[in-house]
């Protein structure tokens, strides 16, 4: 289990809402960024991911990642560039998880695929959406352990747009958008 405190004058102070110490959610709408969620013991957390993809000034295109496993990015930037023809062979790609968190969760993947093509394409996704779901390799959406538990933390933070995988599942107040591959997710962005 995974507690978040801060240091006060008065000695530690447990953090009630986690998810804030990670997000800034009354910061500014800019491309290359998603926000996903994660599990840390039974407690979902709120991320913010980041991604920068510029053009190389090398022959072999740069793979670079903070918080986020490296070899999981070359696998989630081949997977872009043979399934969606997203055109990723002479561009780099750096990748960064706000906060400092280390994460190792398959429920990334579709908001790092986001945050990479809405980097390329230079489109907002808004900050009011939230991206779960696991990357296969055929390009197909899979579903996330725990997928209502991470809406729900969403929902009480105030997001009101999901982009998730096929799943049989409803809220109160956040919007669905079910995609079943990358081609899907792109087109969303693109919009």
């Amino acid at each position: 289990e995974l507690g978040i405190f801060e240091m006060t004058v008065k000695g530690f102070r447990e953090i009630k809402n986690p998810s804030s110490v990670f997000l800034d959610l009354g910061g500014e709408n800019l491309s290359g960024s998603a926000i996903s969620a994660v599990m840390e013991g039974t407690r979902p957390f709120l991320v913010e991911i980041q991604a920068l993809v510029t053009k190389t000034i090398f022959g072999y295109p740069q793979r670079k990642t903070s918080g986020f496993d490296a070899n999981r990015l070359q696998v989630l930037a081949a997977v872009l560039a043979k399934r969606t023809r997203v055109n990723l062979i002479n561009q780099d790609i750096i990748l960064n998880v706000v906060g400092g968190l280390k994460i190792d969760d398959p429920a990334l993947d579709l908001a790092v695929s986001g945050a990479i093509i809405s980097s390329l394409l230079n489109q907002i996704i808004n900050r009011r959406t939230i991206i779960l779901g696991e990357v296969g390799l055929s390009g197909e959406i899979r579903n996330v352990s725990r997928l209502e538990e991470r809406l729900a933390e969403a929902e009480k933070l105030g997001f009101n747009r999901a982009i998730i995988p096929p799943a049989e599942i409803k809220t109160k107040k956040i919007k669905l958008e079910k995609v079943k591959n990358l081609a899907e997710l792109i087109n969303l962005i693109a919009e």
